[in-house]
């Protein structure tokens, strides 16, 4: 019997969380892309914790759904490891690269779907929803460094 996307993007945050992924979020993109239907997100604390989350969903997600992803990226890094189910992309980052991307706020127009796990998402990051499209930093100009006069000195040859 097949499952319907919801499902599936269920049974691998439920993988994820097994796996202790954190700040893990399910959005609902149906009404905002064709592309797929839901972006799971989560966090794994480094790349031993990443690759072991994507192991947990893949098998998770084979042995309940009868799936296997179409495609499996960034397994060389393990900073930002994406497998693609078609309906559902599911998004595995460390930490640094999460706050990089920051794909929670890229699709911040879609609906979240509520999860009962231990690892979800359940404080905002400052940058997720200030109302604005300002950068979330300002410069001031005490702190930039002193001698920015737009001329470039030539580094010592002898260092």
């Amino acid at each position: 019997m097949p499952v319907s996307s919801l499902e599936l993007a269920r049974v691998a945050a439920i993988a994820a969380d097994s796996k202790k992924a954190a700040d893990i979020l399910l959005l609902d993109l149906t009404g905002q892309t064709d592309v797929c239907d839901y972006f799971l997100i989560c966090t794994g604390a480094n790349g031993r914790m990443v690759d072991a989350i994507v192991d947990e969903i893949r098998e998770k997600v084979r042995k309940n759904c009868e799936i296997c992803p179409m495609a499996t990226e960034g397994r060389d890094g393990l900073r930002w490891v994406l497998v693609d189910y078609g309906s559902v992309v599911v998004h595995v980052f460390q930490p640094e690269a999460r706050d990089y991307y920051r794909l929670e706020r890229l699709w911040g127009d879609a609906p979240r779907v509520t999860l009962d796990l231990e690892g979800i998402m359940v404080d905002e990051p400052a940058w997720a929803d200030d109302g604005d499209d300002a950068p979330d930093f300002e410069i001031y100009p005490e702190e930039l460094e002193d001698d920015i006069d737009g001329t470039y000195d030539e580094p010592d040859a002898e260092l």
